[in-house]
């Protein structure tokens, strides 16, 4: 039993010794390259100091790029290319169908099972205006806006990476201008309503500038009264309707359709109710919408029924007043004639 104690306690003791002495060869191991790296730091950036390395290197790469620098641009410029042409292709693969544009006469769109490239399962629609614009209308969530940003997108990649989202799409070629989402501007001390009297007024003056244009609107000058955006809303889409510019509106006011509907055709989005439920087909049909369903949606998401009684009286009451000042219009016309 000694002897085995004995034994043990050596190897023990051999054991502690031996790390010991290695701990005390690894730090001076250490200090010493950490030393060594110091000093080497500090001859190398008198190296750098001494014979202005990283300057001279500077100048000889800006004297290698004033040499070549048409080399430079052209290998950039290629590479930029392949780069567009690898993301077109790509957007080719993974598209249910698309086509090439082709030229039509000035001021016309002419589309075959035209989508919206980002809508999942998009419902497409043909789509021909007939070298006139449109007056868009149809109710709520019909797909007006959707329908306007689907031509606002062909019509762009149709000019700029030559694909239309289409199975046959003609176009001419024609310059953007949209008023679709605007929005107040704090900052600048702008309202809804200045913001969009701004941008419309851009469109206009673009008439006069350009040879031609696609001018895309939604809700035109919601922002103010009835009476007076009725009355503005239809000047501004008179003054935009001319030459080769093409005008695209989806709006809510019918006496919009009604005052230009000689200038514009007219186009619309409607809607069944089925129950508690409303379905949209969200296909383009000829004319003007003919129903409404702005109160059946309030109803359909629970509003108090006293608030959805009240609104339909109101609507009844709006239109029995509306017919009684046609009424009157005509009898006025009458007695001018008269007299």
């Amino acid at each position: 039993m000694p002897k085995i104690i004995e034994m043990f306690g050596e190897r023990i003791i051999y054991f502690y010794l031996h790390s010991f002495l290695d701990g005390i060869l690894f730090r001076f191991d250490v200090k010493l390259d950490a030393d060594l790296s110091v000093v080497f730091f500090i001859i190398s950036e008198l190296i750098r100091c001494f014979f202005l390395l990283e300057p001279n290197t500077l100048l000889d790469v800006m004297k290698l790029f004033n040499r070549q620098h048409r080399e430079i641009e052209q290998v950039y410029r290629f590479v930029g290319d392949v780069d567009m042409l690898c993301s077109i292709a790509s957007l080719w693969a993974g598209l249910p169908y698309y086509c090439h544009p082709s030229p039509a006469e000035p001021k016309c769109i002419e589309a075959v099972d035209m989508y919206h490239p980002l809508i999942e399962a998009c419902i497409s629609n043909n789509f021909s205006n007939r070298r006139k614009s449109v007056i868009l209308t149809g109710s709520n969530m019909s797909g007006k806006t959707a329908f306007i940003r689907t031509v606002a997108i062909n019509v762009l990649t149709a000019q700029t990476i030559h694909t239309c989202f289409a199975k046959n799409f003609h176009l001419t070629p024609m310059q953007i201008f949209s008023s679709i989402q605007i929005s107040d501007d704090l900052m600048n001390a702008r309202s809804y309503y200045l913001q969009e009297v701004l941008t419309v007024k851009e469109m206009i003056e673009a008439t006069e500038k350009l040879a031609s244009s696609l001018f895309l609107l939604d809700e035109l000058f919601k922002g103010t009264n009835t009476t007076e955006r009725i009355a503005a809303g239809k000047a501004v889409l008179s003054a935009l309707n001319t030459g080769n510019n093409l005008v695209l509106i989806a709006t809510h006011d019918l006496e919009l359709a009604e005052l230009l509907q000689n200038e514009y055709d007219l186009y619309h989005f409607s809607e069944q109710i089925n129950g508690a439920e409303l379905a949209f087909d969200y296909k383009l049909k000829k004319g003007v919408m003919t129903q409404r369903n702005a109160i059946r949606i309030l109803e359909l998401y629970h509003y108090p029924p006293e608030t959805v009684a009240e609104a339909y009286e109101t609507t009844v009451t709006l239109g029995k007043g509306q017919r009684n000042m046609d009424k009157n219009k005509v009898v006025f016309a009458d007695e001018n004639k008269e007299s």
